[in-house]
């Protein structure tokens, strides 16, 4: 039976920061980099067949680290700015704690978390969700259908709308999902490439 791995990329320097990130190619922060360590110790008993990434540092970072502690850098990896993280637009590099005091914790929640609300200049998490969910059904579902083995290391957002999909959330509960940093996210497919179960490892 085929199964897939979700990896948001370890804590930025701009996680550590406090800043929206977005599109900025950042590293990730020594601790991010412990935090992909850790999640490679968790994936050890794992036999990946392909592996999935964005085109930004940190979350080819982290791909590398894990696949580094499994022994595994032999594998297929593709790199596509489709798995990038929302592009924020404006907000890119401001303080997220400035930003809600200069525009509301509410407003800047939606920013965040809603649906289909964008930052000023950015992209919402259905503009997100139309360039993953794509992807996703052409180039990476086939894969599970043939029952492999996939880890993908992209970001809070582009893995927010992979899950909403998967999970078949609502646009209202989706609002509330919060993927954290460096921890694996199983997910098991019967014969019928139906989800039996999902869990963080």
């Amino acid at each position: 039976m085929a199964k897939l791995v979700l990896l948001r990329h370890g804590e930025s320097q701009w996680n550590l920061e406090n800043r929206f990130t977005g599109w900025v190619d950042v590293p990730l922060s020594p601790k991010g980099e412990q935090e992909a360590k850790a999640a490679g110790e968790k994936l050890r008993g794992f036999r990946f067949t392909r592996a999935y990434t964005s085109v930004l540092t940190r979350a080819i970072q982290t791909l590398d680290i894990v696949l580094g502690v499994i022994g595994q850098t032999n594998i297929p990896i593709e790199k596509d700015k489709a798995l990038n993280e929302r592009m924020y637009g404006e907000l890119q590099g401001l303080n997220k704690t400035e930003t809600a005091q200069k525009y509301g914790d509410q407003q800047v929640k939606i920013w965040r978390r809603s649906f289909d609300v964008r930052p000023p200049g950015g992209e919402s998490l259905k503009d997100t969700a139309e360039r993953v969910l794509p992807y996703w059904g052409e180039i990476i579902y086939p894969y599970i259908v043939r029952g492999d083995t996939i880890l993908i290391a992209a970001h809070g957002n582009s893995l927010r709308a992979l899950v909403m999909h998967l999970e078949n959330l609502s646009k209202e509960a989706v609002l509330e999902l919060n993927i954290p940093t460096g921890a694996p996210l199983l997910y098991e497919f019967d014969a019928k490439v139906t989800v039996t179960s999902h869990r963080y490892l």
